[in-house]
């Protein structure tokens, strides 16, 4: 059966083909290998259901009675396919060539079966399938599309993309979760996202869409620059279309479906500093004074699996982390506004003395294999694996996330390990001849179980390898064994890609019903939705110049799966990252939406203050970090809106711009906020691409890059200590004074960073910011909890405006949040004659606590690119502040003056 409907919510139109053909989902029965070739299938019938309910078609294949794997309802709820009773859908015959939705459009042939996507309005094709082999058997798939050769696709992860954001024609793209180290290029990493975004120049204009495949199963992608096919070991053709026409609207329609990304608290926007090895909690402890002394920011404090007893879940440390010093420390730490979180893997130690472990075996909620729990090998040792497709499985997890919240209250939950990974392969028994873990080994992560590979079922080994690990490895290589079972029956081997997602949704549900506040949770693993209930960071990388350089195009992939708090282990996590390259990665990760240091044990000591000089770049990196922080945070209410990414591809914003479809050395935060890190080893300047405009140096707002055709890249100085920075025109930008800990940053008064074109006699700007209560678990606007301001500016020959619109004003009011400056970019000279007017009355009838305002120009404009190369024009003067103000941001206002050059 295949179905195809247009929902009467969102703008694209969804193709859902249901086999319900091949083999039962749990596994009865035996079917011969797949055949790679074939002659088609036939369409037999085709249906139109009542109320624009989509079309039913009908397949001539064998076994339609039996259902087929799908992506569980209850992880990732969406629209359900047209029931079928007794093998049929009742509805009117369907002879048209062509099924029209509101955007995109349905065609198909009969015999051979094929089916095409095209858009409405230019009839552009977007997913054609026949030209290609169409295959459906019981353990494997096959469906291509062609493509244009000027296609620029990206996604298809996870993946460390050596050739950047943009997908490369014959890499490989393999997706199955895996515990392979980001280190490895082009293979299948921590998780699954069959979702590409296809951008194409027409015309001059970028059109995006976007074809996601929801599939849990390990497939191998194929791109060959003019089709991609899909190969695919069992489940559905699931496949979603997406129709844009921006990149922003296709991920808006995109997460739409998938789950909007969580909101997130303020403080997870700070820093965060980790390492695997802090051994006591005295090291800990001195991490922390070793950020204040040095003076850089730090919100969070991290520990790896240091404070557990024996790297068991659940546990701390009695003679490392004994809990009353560590509960002091909290009580310290919590004080002054500081976060703590530690990490917990899903492996639980087989350990009849452990409570965690008795009380998951009395209610039987550990994985299966031959009807026993299925034995692995993590960090504790032996260990069995948690079902949280097991509705008993998620209820243990979140008592036991509760009892331990009890023992150690923690801000956050750090779930890693969770592919999952296992250090033997197959099935295993407990050694008896010798011990396992075995003590004091400094090689923990080789399996120390007696083991047999499972070759002797078709789920273990399946007719088609799939490229895993990047060598056609078995699927259950260092994994659960793929034939082992889940809650009522359901298979390893299809549900193998969905353990981290599931362990997230529990591990969201047992934070938010125990603290009744916003979660945190930070992820390895993950699959489409995952963004909904976590943040992700890129794994395990190491300190190295190309590192450096791939996490910026892991960290874009995330924005586009809908997973927008994503950021890379900063300075490395394998040893070791030279002094420079750690100064220039501080200045990169600073602007990382999740923005953290994390090292492995066997790596020198790397907190940011252990070099001077790394500490200058924290500080100068940070420091502007935190002064955008409002900034940040509103991107975080707009993903949790609309999806859109906070770090973004420069393409997102300037899609007709051809020259950055594959520009992977830079990014956006928003729409008008460019970062242009050095990724090379002793440069002291850096090539970066600016589409046609005006951008202004953030560190240095004299600084500007005035780019005409803006395809010629233009050099900017980068000392060690620096990175580049710019606003574009046309953005209010909030910013504060910033701060070394988010809780004092945020409560600073404001300044509006006004982004003119440079020497503009007409021009308008415009942005926004929203604060609230970030403890709320919702994050949405409701009086006296949240405010959200549009901001507004306009220039119309001398006379200046600025003005705002203030909504739900009562919660800013009463936090005394306030704009002391506004800074406005592009004019000449300075101001004269202003008026200010709050909530439509004259500031000082209103009685607003508003000083003296003062104006002050800037100095004359360096103007860097096209019209020259840091040369001054002194004639030219680029800011001009307007000081002294408090102006309540909770309330309406407007700004007005005339500018005038003096001689």
């Amino acid at each position: 059966m295949l179905s195809f409907s247009h929902s009467p919510i969102v703008s694209y139109l969804l193709w859902c083909l249901v086999l319900l053909a091949l083999a039962s989902s749990n596994g009865v029965g035996a079917t011969a290998k797949p055949k790679v070739v074939g002659s088609g299938y036939k369409l037999v019938s085709l249906v139109q259901l009542p109320n624009g309910g989509g079309l039913v078609g009908y397949l001539q294949i064998t076994d339609a009675d039996k259902p087929r794997w799908e992506v569980p309802y209850n992880l990732l709820p969406r629209e359900p396919a047209p029931p079928v009773t007794g093998g049929r859908v009742t509805g009117a015959p369907f002879t048209a060539a062509e099924y029209p939705g509101e955007e995109l459009v349905f065609t198909y042939g009969r015999d051979p079966f094929w089916f095409a996507v095209h858009r409405r309005s230019t009839r552009q094709p977007l997913f054609n399938t026949s030209a290609g082999a169409l295959l459906f058997k019981d353990q494997y798939l096959e469906v291509s599309t062609a493509l244009p050769k000027d296609a620029a696709l990206y996604g298809l992860g996870e993946n460390t993309q050596p050739g950047g954001i943009r997908l490369r024609p014959n890499d490989p793209y393999t997706i199955y979760t895996t515990d392979i180290s980001a280190i490895n290029l082009n293979t299948d990493l921590y998780g699954s996202h069959p979702v590409y975004m296809d951008l194409r120049s027409l015309a001059g204009r970028g059109v995006a869409h976007a074809v996601l495949l929801l599939n849990s199963n390990g497939m191998d992608v194929f791109y060959r620059g003019t089709s991609l096919t899909y190969k695919v070991i069992g489940g559905l053709l699931d496949f979603y279309f997406f129709a844009g026409a921006t990149p922003l609207a296709v991920v808006d329609q995109y997460t739409s479906m998938i789950g909007r990304p969580a909101p997130m608290p303020y403080w997870a926007f700070g820093f965060h500093q980790c390492r695997w090895g802090y051994k006591n909690l005295s090291v800990v402890e001195g991490v922390v004074e070793g950020y204040r002394n040095a003076q850089i920011p730090l919100d969070v404090i991290w520990n790896d699996d240091d404070h557990m007893d024996a790297a068991k879940d659940f546990t701390l440390d009695p003679v490392n982390y004994p809990r009353p010093k560590l509960l002091a420390f909290l009580d310290k730490i919590h004080a002054q506004g500081m976060k703590y979180i530690v990490l917990i893997d899903p492996g639980i130690a087989v350990n009849n003395s452990y409570g965690v472990y008795q009380r998951g075996m009395a209610r039987d909620i550990f994985i299966k294999l031959d009807g026993q729990p299925y034995l692995a090998q993590v960090w504790p040792g032996p260990v069995y694996f948690p079902d949280f497709l097991n509705p008993n499985g998620v209820s243990w997890w979140i008592d036991e996330v509760r009892r331990f919240h009890d023992l150690v209250p923690v801000d956050g939950l750090w779930i890693d390990m969770n592919e999952a990974s296992n250090f033997c392969t197959g099935k295993c028994t407990i050694p008896k001849k010798h011990q396992c873990p075995i003590p004091d080994s400094k090689t923990p992560w080789v399996c120390c179980l007696d083991c047999k590979n499972l070759t002797n079922t078709r789920w273990d080994e399946p007719p088609y390898k799939i490229n895993a690990s990047g060598q056609t490895a078995r699927l259950g290589f260092n994994t659960i064994a793929t034939s082992a079972t889940h809650y009522n029956g359901i298979l390893e081997y299809n549900a193998h890609s969905l353990y981290g997602f599931s362990q997230a949704i529990a591990t969201h549900k047992a934070l938010q019903g125990l603290q009744g506040k916003r979660p945190f949770i930070l992820t390895r693993s993950t699959f489409v939705g995952s963004g909904a209930y976590a943040a992700h960071w890129t794994g395990d990388n190491k300190g190295t110049w190309e590192n450096l350089r791939y996490s910026i195009s892991t960290m874009l992939n995330f924005g586009i799966f809908g997973m927008p708090m994503v950021g890379s282990d900063i300075c490395g996590f394998y040893p070791s990252p030279t002094e420079e390259l750690c100064n220039r990665w501080i200045e990169l990760g600073a602007f990382y939406p999740f923005s953290r240091d994390h090292a492995n044990f066997a790596s020198p000591r790397q907190e940011l203050y252990v070099w001077e000089s790394v500490a200058k770049s924290a500080r100068n990196a940070l420091g502007m970090r935190y002064k955008l922080l409002p900034y940040l945070y509103t991107l975080n209410y707009e993903a949790h809106l609309t999806g859109a990414p906070v770090a973004r591809p420069v393409f997102f914003s300037f899609p007709d711009f051809t020259p950055c479809y594959g520009l992977s050395t830079q990014f956006l935060l928003g729409a008008g906020v460019m970062v242009s890190p050095v990724l090379e080893e002793g440069a002291t300047s850096v090539r970066a691409l600016f589409p046609p405009g005006t951008w202004y140096n953030l560190f240095d707002t004299t600084k500007v890059v005035v780019s005409k055709a803006g395809e010629a890249p233009v050099r900017l100085d980068a000392p060690l200590n620096e990175i580049n920075v710019h606003v574009y025109q046309g953005t209010v930008l909030p910013m504060q004074r910033g701060g070394v800990i988010s809780r004092d940053a945020r409560a600073t008064p404001f300044t509006l960073v006004v982004a003119f074109p440079l020497g503009a006699a007409q021009a308008d700007a415009e942005g926004a910011v929203y604060v609230d209560d970030d403890e709320r678990p919702e994050m949405a606007l409701a009086e006296g909890q949240a405010t959200y301001v549009r901001f507004h500016a306009s220039v119309r020959g001398r006379a200046v405006t600025v003005r705002s619109e203030a909504l739900m004003g009562s919660y800013s009011l009463r936090a005394g949040l306030v704009i002391e400056k506004l800074t406005v970019l592009g004019l000449e000279g300075t101001g004269k004659d202003i008026s200010i007017v709050v909530d439509g009355a004259d500031a000082d009838a209103a009685a607003v606590a508003t000083s003296s305002p003062y104006f002050a120009a800037g100095g004359g404009a360096k103007l860097q690119g096209e019209e020259g190369e840091g040369v001054e024009d002194s004639q030219r003067s680029v800011e001009v502040d307007v000081g002294g103000l408090a102006l309540p941001l909770g309330k309406s206002f407007t700004v007005t003056w005339n500018m005038q050059i003096e001689a």
